[in-house]
């Protein structure tokens, strides 16, 4: 059991810390099969939340496919998904990923080359 109630169990679970390592180092098809094992077993709202991630990276290997459409799509999704009120952030400034997921499908939407946006990737909260 966790002696420190504050930190949240989905952040202590190894398959969570592999995810968003995979995730920071844009193995977005690898950051999705993680996640979504550990998404198969968890309820609302953290499983909201995970959809988000995974969805996220999906677009990204859409986009490493030429999948535009798709990646577009799922941005959308997964912004969705990562914003609401009362979400947990497992300790990740979910803030930051929402503004660089926005940015990015904003250019998508645009038909612009989303290349030149940050990528996102899944920090500390400060």
């Amino acid at each position: 059991m966790n002696a420190d109630p504050s930190i949240d169990p989905i952040r202590l679970d190894a398959r969570f810390q592999r995810g968003v390592e995979l995730f920071n180092a844009a193995s977005w098809y690898d950051a999705h099969d993680v996640l979504e094992e550990l998404w198969h077993e968890t309820a609302d709202p953290d499983r909201r939340v995970l959809q988000g991630l995974i969805q996220v990276a999906v677009a990204h290997v859409h986009l490493e496919r030429g999948n535009r459409k798709g990646a577009t799509i799922l941005l959308g999704e997964g912004l969705g998904r990562l914003t609401g009120r009362a979400l947990p952030d497992f300790g990740l400034d979910l803030d930051q990923l929402r503004s660089r997921v926005s940015v990015r499908l904003q250019a998508l939407q645009q038909d612009e080359d989303p290349a030149c946006c940050p990528v996102p990737v899944l920090l500390d909260l400060p």
